[in-house]
């Protein structure tokens, strides 16, 4: 979901709350700025965002001063947005298409005072600015992105790759930038020098036209495609400038940047636009940001530009990570801006757990530095100059600005109908094709497996009839059994039965509940009284009787006896249990629901499930009849049918006791694939769960299951996923063999999670506590 709430108090001037200091609704905080510093819940800064935006605007031909004015109309907005960085198109200054005019004084000295118009008012506004501009150095012309941000000049960083193919001829005018120009790579510029080495301001320059080079100070500014910008104010934000075609060439130099430490990648463009080129250009960018796990910020040239000979589109996007987080519609009338928060936090997670990426590096960065067969390598990121933009020039809001992205509300299934088909299609096969390598490879056995009626078994089910057809074997070589117990209902009994008989499988009924009283009463459990004589024991309700050895006599018995006839009729037991039952550990360890001798739905999360089996009777793969047993059991409420219901009470339910799934697996992705702490997770949470109204849904998901949760609710079902999941990691550590399905990950301690079964909970519950609000 997506709040576009006006930001407020986003100003330079109204910082109410900072790292540090307490937070009005009194939480504390965890993060990287010295010891457990206070972060403000519902800020998006504080929880690892930074708002960025890529604007396209009319640009003025070759009149620099109108174009300074319309760039810095547009900062003051996205400084009132709290954006942090703002990128603007290729020679904006000057306009793209204008030819030799480059070569003119008047233009160069005018595109001068632009710069220096923009510096000052830029001292009043919060984001850094990416502008382009036409610049002289050492009898050359550059085209460049100049980086301006709290009254200073910061950098200048040069067009690397000039093309001079098809409409392209700018070696007529630019000099390539791709080598440092000046030993020092540092570019003179009229104006006064400030601020020393870490950030180099231009001052006041000359007002007539053509003064600005006769004489007077000189401002030395880091010059190079080689220069990074250090946000210091948020941990991780790191940004580089490249310009226009710099993006089309096999090794761009944004992707070197990448392995240097950027994060976020700019790249500011003219791009005239021929048919196509719009999908050519969001495909480098998406591939960019997925390769260097870094968000790509893209900005063309549009309206004003010269139609003399081609035409201008004015497109603008942020990618990150591969997803697409928003853009502008093309050809606009008028300026247009893609304002977004990329997520810092998320990137350098994706980072961390990647090792390869930092490999990458490694092996660059020593082949830059070796036996010199390379030399002072381009593609070396050891070479690249960092810059730090101080938390007291760059001083962020830390209110609460709204978050200007989409928050999946279900991380591991797509709102998209026909992404959802196609992870549907591949989670499916990957759980076939998983199984039939595991039958034949043990000697093609039986399938033995219990069906209960509900939604894992079900799908279980349906992955081994299609295993079956596969293997060309008849599909009552699987032994499907149902085992009622004492609180299986009429509907799930009935319901396993016609799914059983109608896919071709040997059915048949084992009722466990004499030999589970039995063995209650042999054991001593009270409830071999209440069978007896039909009360329970002295000073017990019949509810006290129904506790968790009730329950897990009841759960063993039943993998107990599919064990033993799965080795008396030569076939294996087929596990059911899913993704999100063994995070939370909703099931009965060893000879219980935890064991099996393969896990076909161990890594199927329960949000996930429904889909699947509704994309089966979609895609028609069984007859109609298996198809209205397959809606009628999605239709049938999520329950172990363990304990009985007493007169008028609802059946029990699984939800109510571990939270409902929807929040469970958006907290388990999160831990998963990020490892994010508890507050950002109740964050996001609440800006996907709290409004129903708004954000997309994931198609055919009922009506009665869009539903809001608040913030109270969504803090009281993340601490019990905690505790649960801590405490239920030694059911993890001995877990059956099954297949990895989903992206997000999965929990074998042979695949993606390891961790000590004897770990605590208590630092991740004490930083629910300092920092998530309980209102």
């Amino acid at each position: 979901m997506q709040d576009d709430d006006a930001a407020r108090g986003a100003s330079r001037d109204s910082r109410s709350t900072r790292r540090g200091t307490q937070d009005p609704a009194g939480a504390e905080g965890d993060g990287d700025r010295g010891p457990d510093p206070t972060i403000s819940f519902r800020s998006a800064y504080d929880q690892g965002f930074a708002r960025v935006a890529a604007v396209t605007l009319p640009v003025a031909i070759a009149d620099p001063a109108a174009n300074a004015r319309a760039i810095i109309d547009q900062a003051r907005s996205l400084s009132q947005q709290g954006v942090s960085l703002a990128a603007f198109p290729e020679l904006c200054l000057t306009g793209y298409a204008i030819d030799d005019l480059l070569l003119q004084d008047v233009l160069l000295s005018q595109t001068l005072e632009a710069i220096e118009t923009i510096r000052a008012a830029s001292a009043e506004l919060l984001p850094a600015l990416v502008v382009g501009a036409p610049l002289r150095h050492n009898d050359r012309l550059y085209n460049c992105a100049v980086i301006i941000q709290g009254g200073r000049v910061r950098g200048v960083a040069p067009k690397s790759y000039l093309p001079t193919y098809r409409e392209f001829y700018e070696k007529r005018h630019f000099a390539p930038g791709d080598a440092l120009p000046g030993a020092e790579g540092m570019i003179s510029l009229p104006g006064v020098e400030q601020g020393g080495a870490a950030g180099v301001a231009l001052g006041a320059v000359g007002a007539a036209a053509g003064s600005v080079d006769a004489g007077g100070p000189r401002a030395r500014v880091p010059f190079g495609s080689d220069l990074l910008f250090e946000v210091e104010d948020v941990p991780g934000l790191v940004f580089h400038a490249e310009v226009c075609e710099d993006m089309w060439v096999p090794v761009p130099p944004s992707s070197v940047a990448a392995l240097a430490g950027a994060t976020v990648l700019v790249n500011i463009s003219g791009s005239p636009i021929t048919v196509g080129r719009a999908e050519d250009r969001r495909l480098l960018a998406r591939a960019s940001s997925a390769r260097g796990l870094a968000a790509y910020l893209y900005a063309a040239a549009g309206q004003g530009e010269s139609s003399t000979d081609l035409a201008w589109d004015g497109q603008t996007f942020v990618y990150e990570n591969g997803t697409l987080l928003g853009q502008t519609e093309r050809f606009p009338d008028g300026p247009r801006a893609t304002v977004v928060d990329v997520d810092i936090e998320g990137l350098r997670a994706e980072r961390l757990r990647q090792g390869t990426f930092g490999d990458n590096a490694a092996t660059l960065s020593a082949r830059g530095a070796g036996d010199g067969s390379w030399g002072p390598s381009f593609c070396d990121p050891s070479r690249f100059r960092r810059h730090v933009l101080g938390r007291e020039e760059m001083l962020l809001p830390r209110t609460d600005i709204g978050l200007r992205r989409e928050v999946d509300r279900f991380p591991f299934v797509p709102d998209d109908p026909a992404r959802l088909a196609q992870d549907c299609y591949e989670a499916y096969s990957i759980q076939v094709a998983a199984l039939v390598q595991r039958l034949q490879a043990i000697g093609l056995p039986k399938i033995v497996i219990g069906v209960s009626g509900g939604l894992d078994s079900t799908h279980a089910l349906i992955v081994a009839a299609r295993a079956m057809d596969r293997l060309g074997r008849p599909r009552s070589d699987i032994h499907a059994i149902t085992m009622p117990g004492f609180a299986t209902s009429a509907r799930t009994r009935a319901n396993a039965e016609e799914l059983a008989r109608g896919l071709g499988c040997h059915f048949e009924e084992l009722d466990i509940r004499p030999t589970a009283t039995r063995m209650l009463t042999e054991m001593g459990h009270p409830y071999g009284v209440l069978a007896a004589t039909g009360r329970p024991p002295q000073g017990m309700t019949e509810r006290e009787v129904y506790d968790v050895a009730f329950e897990n006599v009841q759960a063993g018995l039943r993998t107990d006896f599919l064990f033993r006839i799965a080795g008396h009729r030569g076939g294996i037991v087929l596990g059911t249990g899913d993704l999100s039952e063994l995070a939370l550990g909703w099931c009965t360890f060893g000879v219980g629901d935890q064991m099996s001798h393969y896990g076909v739905n161990a890594g199927i999360p329960k949000t996930l499930i429904q889909h699947l089996i509704r994309w089966v009777v979609a895609e028609e793969l069984f007859d109609d009849a298996v198809g209205r047993t397959l809606l009628s059991i999605l239709d049938t409420e999520i329950s172990p049918e363990l304990v009985p219901a007493g007169e008028g009470e609802p059946i029990q339910s699984t939800q109510a006791r571990i939270g409902p799934y929807a929040l469970q697996d958006f907290t388990l992705w999160h831990v998963l694939r990020r490892g994010s702490r508890p507050s950002r997770i109740a964050f996001l949470a609440e800006k996907a769960w709290s409004d129903a109204s708004q954000g997309a849904w994931p198609p055919g998901l009922p009506e009665a299951e869009r539903v809001a949760y608040a913030l109270p609710e969504i803090r009281q079902w993340l601490e019990l996923f905690c505790r649960r999941f801590f405490a239920n990691q030694f059911k993890r550590s001995t877990l059956p063999n099954g297949p990895k399905v989903v992206a997000g990950g999965s929990l074998s301690p042979r695949g993606d999670w390891r961790m000590p079964s004897d770990a605590s909970a208590a630092a991740w519950l004490a930083e629910i506590e300092r920092n998530v609000p309980r209102t």
